[in-house]
Parts: C-alpha cells; sequence; structure tokens
C-alpha cells in the first residue's frame, strides 16, 4: 500500500482556478473521504491523483514518489468510476480481467487474481454471466472487483453508490467498509453524500469552492466544526442557525439572545466576536429538548410535526419570524399552533461571527 501527499496543489482551466492550493495527507491504509456540494472540486481532485487530469501547481505524492507528470498505469492505483464502465459483451470474469488482458498478463496469474477479487467480493457465482444479468449493486461489483485484480497501492472511488436505490447504497457502503477492513488498504472516496462519508471515512475532507475547509474524523467534525460552512454541511437534519446580538463578549465565550432566544453564555466561540456586534449561534436539532414555555431557553410555536417511529422532527417557528427544527429520539405528538420552549446544553452550542 501507499500514502498519498498533496502539497499546494493546483487546477486551471484557462484563467480559471477551479482547485485552489489544496494540502491533504492519506496516511498508509487509511479510509479518507473527500465531501462537499456539488462543484466543489472533489471529483477534480481525485482525477489528478488519479493521473486523468494534469496538475497546474503543486505536487502530488504516492508512496514517497512525486507523480505530477507520471501516467496513470505507472501510478499503481485502482479507480472505480460512478458510471460501472463495464463491457456489455463480455462476461463478469473477462471484464474483471480486462485490464490484466491488456497488460499481457499471464492465463494462469489472471485466473488466481479474478477468483481471489470474485471470493473477497462473494460474486464466484456470477463469473460467467453477462452485465445485463446483473442488478446495479452486482455490476459495481464488477467495477469495484476489476480495480482489485489490478492490486492497486491506492483505491479511488468517485461517488460509486450514486446510481443505485438508497437500500442498495446502504448495502454497498457496507461492502465498501468490509472491503477496506480485509484488504487495510489507502482509499480515497468521493461523495456528495454526508452519511457515506461519517460511515465510512477514518478521516473526511471538506471541500467547497476548490478549497479545503476542514479535515477531521467524522466526529471531529460533527462536535467541533471550524466554520458555518462545515457545521451547516454535515449532520441530519442541519444544523439550526439563530442570528444573535453579543451583549458580552471575553476569554471564556460570549452572551447571546435574540427575541426568541432568552441570554445564554456559549464558551464555544469558533471566530472573534465583540460586544456589541452580531453572530450567529448554532444548534444541532439532536440537542433541542421541548419543555412548557416559560421554562425553556427558546420560545416559539409548534408549526409541524412529523413522526418517522422512533424519531420526531418538530418544526418550531420562533418569534423573530425564523424557523427552527428539533430532532427528539422517541415518538411524540406535539400539535401545531402549541407554544412551546426549547432547552439545550450551552456547552453543545456553537458560536460564528459569520453569517448564513
Amino acid at each position: 500500500m501507499a500514502d498519498v501527499r498533496l502539497k499546494d496543489v493546483r487546477k486551471r482551466y484557462g484563467a480559471v482556478e477551479v482547485i485552489k492550493g489544496v494540502d491533504i495527507e492519506v496516511e498508509d491504509g487509511e479510509f479518507v473521504v473527500f465531501v462537499g456540494p456539488s462543484g466543489c472540486g472533489k471529483s477534480t481532485l481525485l482525477r489528478m491523483i488519479a493521473g486523468l487530469e494534469d496538475i497546474s501547481g503543486g505536487t502530488l505524492g504516492i508512496g514517497g514518489k512525486v507523480v505530477n507528470e507520471m501516467p496513470p498505469k505507472e501510478r499503481g492505483v485502482g479507480m472505480v468510476f460512478q458510471t460501472y464502465a463495464i463491457f456489455p459483451h463480455m462476461t463478469v470474469r473477462e471484464n474483471m480481467a480486462f485490464g490484466l488482458t491488456i497488460a499481457r498478463a499471464g492465463k494462469e496469474e489472471k485466473a488466481r487474481r479474478v477468483n481471489e477479487a470474485a471470493r473477497i467480493l462473494q460474486m464466484e457465482h456470477l463469473l460467467d454471466r453477462r452485465p445485463s444479468q446483473l442488478s446495479g449493486g452486482q455490476r459495481q461489483r464488477v467495477a469495484i472487483g476489476r480495480a482489485i485484480v489490478r492490486e492497486p497501492s491506492v483505491f479511488l472511488f468517485d461517488e460509486p453508490l450514486s446510481n443505485l436505490d438508497a437500500a442498495l447504497r446502504m448495502d454497498m457502503r457496507m461492502e465498501i467498509g468490509k472491503l477496506h477492513q480485509q484488504l487495510k488498504a489507502t482509499m480515497i472516496y468521493v461523495t456528495h453524500d454526508q452519511v457515506e462519508a461519517m460511515t465510512l471515512a477514518d478521516k473526511i475532507v471538506v471541500l467547497r469552492d476548490g478549497e479545503v475547509m476542514q479535515v477531521g474524523t467524522p466526529m471531529e467534525l460533527y462536535h467541533d466544526p471550524a466554520n458555518l460552512f462545515v457545521a451547516g454541511f454535515l449532520g441530519a437534519p442541519s444544523m439550526n442557525f439563530l442570528n444573535v446580538d453579543v451583549s458580552d463578549a471575553g476569554p471564556d465565550g460570549a452572551t447571546v439572545s435574540n427575541p426568541s432566544l432568552d441570554p445564554v453564555r456559549v464558551a464555544a466561540v469558533k471566530q472573534p466576536v465583540t460586544t456589541g456586534s452580531t453572530a450567529t449561534l448554532g444548534i444541532r436539532p439532536q440537542y433541542l429538548h421541548p419543555t412548557a414555555p416559560e421554562k425553556g431557553m427558546l420560545h416559539g410555536t409548534v408549526a409541524l410535526t412529523e413522526r418517522l417511529g422512533a424519531e420526531t422532527i418538530v418544526d418550531v417557528a420562533m418569534k423573530d419570524g425564523t424557523k427552527i427544527i428539533a430532532a427528539l429520539s422517541e415518538d411524540r405528538v406535539l400539535e401545531p399552533g402549541t407554544e412551546i420552549g426549547l432547552e439545550f446544553d450551552t456547552a453543545q452550542a456553537h458560536l460564528f461571527s459569520e453569517r448564513p
């Protein structure tokens, strides 16, 4: 296996810079997920690692070697694309062996590698079928198997599950997680789906407009977001953001309030704020708990209740006209129009100087 190092990596199309000085370190055997909204540059970055896109600036290292000018076939990477990219006229066995055939591998070597990949993916019984006889999930396994037989140093996945339905996505997500545990391989995975990122990654790289917003473990990013973008991007339902007035800012935090929020002291100040300024208070829906109107820190009216069995999602209209969401870990009925108070642990709130 191998590590991957990106140092001040840039990509330009003419005068337009789409990757803006990215620094990322992927350790040997690590599962790293690039996540971000459409157009943020994550797939472009992956294709640069694969050698399918030229690098306009900076250095890219794989296994201790600078590979900026190295052709894709010499980089020791195996890539799985969003589209399955398998040949309809070939059997599963022939599709998986295709790269080895091009490389003029021996018959016995091809058979050994294909059979081993089929065993890992539990698809020995499918080797003689054609793609038209396979489900979407099975076709994606063929694409993954074709990467495995190359025995690459680094696996690259470009949104491999986006064409599958929800149930298949969950199954394949588990299979890819098991594959990483079994192969102990270096894997870089691109997705816009935060659930995939949170469940698969050892480390997440959050991208926006070609820049790295934050790098960390899933729980580090969830509990300690560096900025408003990361806070709002990770987590479902999304973090609530409230415009607040800062009445007392100091080294131990800041006191904030608004027409719907009683004054509270927040210690987790992500960016400097000053007394008399305005800021944004972030609270995750899971940390809000309903109580009597006169007891809560937040005050509003129930607008809508969505009962999802083990969880209840409550939309609350605040007195200042904004809306927030509470996610309750119980099946509970709260009638629309009911006045409500909401409590939260201020240690789980975040204060940003940015505005949403």
